[in-house]
C-alpha cells in the first residue's frame, strides 16, 4: 500500500564581514535590499515570515516556495563561486551553515556584501528558536513569535499522541544514478521516524549507508519511507520492491510504502512540524488498512 503525503526553514545568525548580529533591518534599508538565499530552510523561513519580496536569487537546493524556486540560481549550495554570486548583485546573503566554500563567503564579505551564516543543531527543538531569531533580525518579531508558538504547538500535539505499536521502519535516500541508501542514526530521517513513533530498523548504523540484501533481510523493516523525488529517481515502486532482499522483508512482501515531501519533513524548518503530523497520519492509515485486511 502506498500513502503519499504532502506538507506545508533559520538558525541563530553568525555574522561575517560587515553584517551585524541581531540588529533588525530598518524599513528604509529593506526597501533597497537584494537578498541571496542559500539553503532551503532559510528560504522557507523567509517565506513564512512574509519577507520573500526581498529575495532576488537562490541556490539549487531552494525548491520551495515556488516563487523562490523560480528565481535565478547561483549554483549548488556547497560549490559556490564569487563570480556567480556577484552576478546577481546581492546586498545581503542569508546562508545555511553548509554553504561554501567558506573562502568564497569570506571573499564576498570582503567586497562589501553582508553575509549571514545561519548555524544551529538539526533538531526539532531548534525550529522555534530559529524562527524567532531570524524574525527579529528582519524586523518582524511579532510575526516570528506567532509562528514559533504555532510550530511549537504542533510539535507538542505530536508528542502527546498515544504510542504506536512496535514498528520497524526504514527511510531510503535515493539520488539519480546513485545506489539507494538507508538512514541510520544521527540523520534527519532518523529523527523524523522517532518523532512520529516509529523505530528505525537501521539505527545501529550512523549516517546513510548502502544496504545489502543480507542487511535488509536481517533488519526486516515493516514499512519503507521514501521521498517523492527519491522514488522517482529510483524508477518507481516496481524498482523499489525489486531491490535485492526487499521481497523477503515484511515491508516488501506487503508493499508497505509511505511517500513524503523530504524537504518539508527533513528540513527542520517551518514546514517540518506539519509534515511530521502528516507522516504520523499516514502511518496510522497504513496500520488501519492492514488491520482491516487481516480481519477479512
Amino acid at each position: 500500500m502506498r500513502l503519499v503525503g504532502h506538507a506545508f526553514a533559520l538558525r541563530p545568525f553568525r555574522a561575517l564581514g560587515v553584517a551585524l548580529l541581531g540588529l533588525a533591518l530598518s524599513a528604509s534599508a529593506l526597501a533597497s535590499e537584494r537578498w541571496l538565499v542559500l539553503g532551503g530552510d532559510i528560504a522557507e523561513t523567509l517565506s513564512a515570515l512574509g519577507a520573500e519580496q526581498h529575495v532576488v536569487a537562490r541556490d539549487d537546493t531552494v525548491v520551495y516556495p515556488p516563487e523562490m524556486a523560480a528565481l535565478p540560481s547561483v549554483g549548488y549550495l556547497r560549490q559556490l563561486s564569487a563570480e556567480s554570486v556577484l552576478s546577481v548583485s546581492p546586498t545581503r546573503i542569508l546562508a545555511a551553515e553548509q554553504a561554501g566554500p567558506r573562502e568564497v563567503l569570506e571573499q564576498l564579505a570582503a567586497v562589501g556584501v553582508a553575509v549571514e551564516v545561519v548555524s544551529a543543531p538539526a533538531s526539532l527543538e531548534a525550529i522555534a528558536h530559529k524562527v524567532r531569531h531570524i524574525s527579529e533580525y528582519i524586523g518582524e518579531p511579532q510575526a516570528g513569535s506567532a509562528l514559533a508558538e504555532s510550530l511549537t504547538s504542533d510539535l507538542e500535539r505530536l508528542a502527546a499522541l498515544p504510542p504506536l505499536p512496535d514498528i520497524q521502519a526504514m527511510f531510503i535516500l535515493q539520488h539519480s544514478g546513485l545506489t539507494p541508501r538507508a538512514a541510520g542514526r544521527e540523520t534527519a530521517a532518523h529523527t523524523a521516524l522517532q518523532a512520529v513513533g516509529l523505530h528505525n530498523a537501521f539505527a545501529e548504523m550512523t549516517g546513510y549507508h548502502n544496504v545489502s540484501a543480507e542487511a535488509l533481510v536481517q533488519r526486516s523493516p515493516e514499512v519503507v519511507v521514501m521521498s517523492t523525488r527519491g522514488l522517482e529517481a529510483l524508477g518507481g515502486e516496481a524498482a523499489l520492491w525489486s531491490l535485492p532482499g526487499m521481497a523477503m522483508t515484511p515491508a516488501g512482501s506487503d508493499q508497505r510504502l509511505i511517500v513524503v515531501d523530504d524537504q518539508a519533513l527533513l528540513g527542520f524548518g517551518p514546514r517540518t512540524p506539519e509534515a511530521l503530523l502528516t507522516l504520523r497520519q499516514q502511518v496510522e492509515a497504513l496500520l488501519s488498512h492492514h488491520a482491516a485486511q487481516a480481519r477479512r
